[in-house]
């Protein structure tokens, strides 16, 4: 959304309006000038039975001052918000430049003048103090200890994070503030000797609301735990699946993903180079990363280079289209932007990284799937994924599987279940 006011934090809105100086004094030196400063403070909380944690992440704050003559990208950064500070550095910085003075890069990055961007909220997060989340928490987690007397402990694990930043170019002033949530629910189990767990997890881009966990979500994990208690172990072998949203993700993040990380391209680690409008998959399959997608947890309005946030199709109807990019990636490689030019801090440069990558939706249902599997796995809920860029290998491991027998679901499960992929040529 547009905001018509963004609660920046105070350092960062007092040098906001004095950018513009910077890169003007920058771009006497250099065909293109760019600002980003960027902060971000979060918190976590842990309850169980034996304990309570509530932890305050170590916030971070700083800047960071871009020069691009075309080629190469000169940076400096500084962790402070002090004018003074900014503008020895763009001093520093402009020492090291030597483009003729009144050339300047035709660079847009699509938008003009000044946007501000902040994340809905009903229920600000800010808005409950430590104690209630607490409260809140550890109502959850005693209801969860209630569900079945097999139960022997629950963890409730809530995250929050708040990210600011502001871009700064000749054309565009941009701020945006993200707050992303994250709540998970850990659930043990214990008949005998046997003992097993499960999980549920929302990670969201909103206010509190957002992130509650309905009765139903959390009685079927809860339920899916005493189902693992007579799991068995899959026997090796070759098998139709069905993979559940969550595992069709990871495997979108480690293949199209990670693979298609454009700066990987660049350094020649990335085997998705030679596959560009090369057939990949079947014709039923377009895989997308869209960092405008609503509430989702890798959400933004644009990305830490100013390029306002747009979906990429990254594979349209089986075939490999291109990947994400930076401004480096993209200048090198002479391929289009994405918005995807990501910081982890300001002592960091800015790589090609996904935002929320996964398949588009088609036309078949559940039961379509199934019965096209006959005898197969249904593969419900991921644990980790790997991968390898230049091999272009992956590995998802599923914490639980579901017989289909007869292109129907069972009751019988499986755990601990690895499923391997290797694209060929």
């Amino acid at each position: 959304m547009n905001a018509d006011r963004i609660a920046l934090p105070e350092a960062m809105a007092r040098l906001r309006p004095h950018l513009g100086e910077t890169v003007e004094r920058l771009e006497t030196r250099s065909p293109y000038a760019a600002v980003w400063l960027g902060a971000h403070h979060g918190m976590s909380i842990s309850i169980d039975r034996q304990e309570e944690q509530v932890t305050e992440d170590e916030p971070a704050a700083g800047a960071v001052l871009t020069a691009f003559d075309g080629k190469t990208i000169r940076e400096r950064s500084i962790g402070s918000f002090q004018p003074d500070a900014l503008a020895a550095e763009a001093g520093l910085l402009a020492e090291t430049l030597s483009a003729p003075n009144g050339r300047r890069l035709a660079l847009s990055n699509g938008l003009s003048g000044r946007h501000d961007f902040a994340t809905e909220l009903e229920i600000p997060p800010e808005s409950l103090s430590v104690s209630e989340k607490i409260d809140r928490c550890r109502q959850l987690q005693e209801r969860l200890a209630k569900v079945d007397s097999r139960v022997v402990n629950t963890r409730i694990l809530y995250l929050e994070r708040v990210e600011s930043s502001v871009f700064r170019d000749r054309q565009a002033d941009l701020a945006q503030q993200v707050h992303r949530l994250r709540l998970a629910v850990f659930v043990i189990v214990r008949q005998g000797e046997t003992v097993r767990y499960n999980w549920c997890i929302k990670s969201v881009s909103g206010g509190w609301e957002t992130v509650l966990l309905g009765d139903d979500l959390i009685d079927e994990t809860v339920e899916t735990a005493l189902r693992l208690l007579e799991a068995g172990r899959i026997e090796p072998g070759d098998y139709d699946v069905v993979t559940a949203p969550g595992v069709s993700g990871v495997i979108c993040h480690e293949s199209f993903g990670h693979g298609v990380e454009t700066d990987m391209f660049v350094k020649e680690r990335a085997r998705a180079a030679s596959y560009v409008n090369q057939t990949v998959a079947s014709p039923l399959v377009d895989i997308f990363d869209d960092p405008t997608y609503p509430g989702a947890y890798g959400s933004y309005y644009f990305d830490d280079e100013g390029l306002p946030a747009k979906p990429t199709r990254i594979v349209e109807n089986g075939v490999f289209r291109g990947g994400i990019t930076d401004l480096g990636s993209a200048t090198a490689l002479g391929i289009p932007r994405t918005a995807n030019g990501r910081r982890q801090d300001f002592g960091r440069k800015a790589y090609a990284r996904m935002s929320n990558t996964f398949f588009g939706p088609g036309s078949s249902d559940f039961e379509d799937l199934l019965g096209a599997a006959g005898d197969g796995v249904f593969l419900e809920k991921w644990s980790s994924g790997m991968e390898d860029p230049q091999g272009w290998g992956i590995q998802v491991t599923c914490h639980l599987g579901r017989e289909i027998k007869n292109g129907r679901l069972t009751n019988r499960y499986f755990s601990t279940l690895v499923a391997r992929s290797r694209t060929g040529g």
